[in-house]
């Protein structure tokens, strides 16, 4: 069976971030053995952590879309959507780790903050709803 096109660009997009998360791990590493109390900075040990969860996340989405329902159009775009906040929530994590500027990137609050969590939760919990519910109706067509 071929790969449809959102399948293709999921698995990519699963293994670069794995790949990214095997470097996070080198960079924790190396902040645990230079630092005095044996730890990484509280964010590249999130940072690393959400990287790898997030890449076999990515992957559970290829295999939804892979047997989707909807339009290439559809599974791409949601794709598009997940991976985008998966990726942009691993770079902050990466940020505030470089930058070690913060424990709490969530406090004190702004309305930004807040603005991109909602944002983020729309679109994490949506896109991947959008994707499932593919999946979902593609599979109940053969039950019966």
């Amino acid at each position: 069976m071929e790969l449809t096109l959102a399948t293709q660009i999921a698995l990519i997009a699963a293994g670069v971030i794995f790949v990214w998360a095997l470097l996070l791990g080198v960079w924790k590493y190396v902040q645990i053995m230079r630092s005095p109390d044996g730890q990484a900075h509280v964010y590249v040990d999130i940072a690393h952590r959400a990287a790898l969860m997030y890449s076999f996340a990515t992957a559970m989405l290829a295999a939804f879309t892979q047997f989707s329902a909807w339009s290439t159009t559809v599974n791409v775009i949601a794709l598009a959507i997940v991976v985008a906040f998966f990726v942009g929530a691993i770079a902050s994590y990466c940020l505030h780790g470089f930058a070690r500027d913060t424990t709490n990137q969530f406090h004190p609050a702004t309305g930004a903050l807040t603005a991109a969590m909602v944002a983020l939760i729309i679109g994490e919990v949506g896109g991947s709803a959008v994707i499932i519910a593919g999946f979902i109706v593609e599979q109940a067509g053969t039950w019966g």
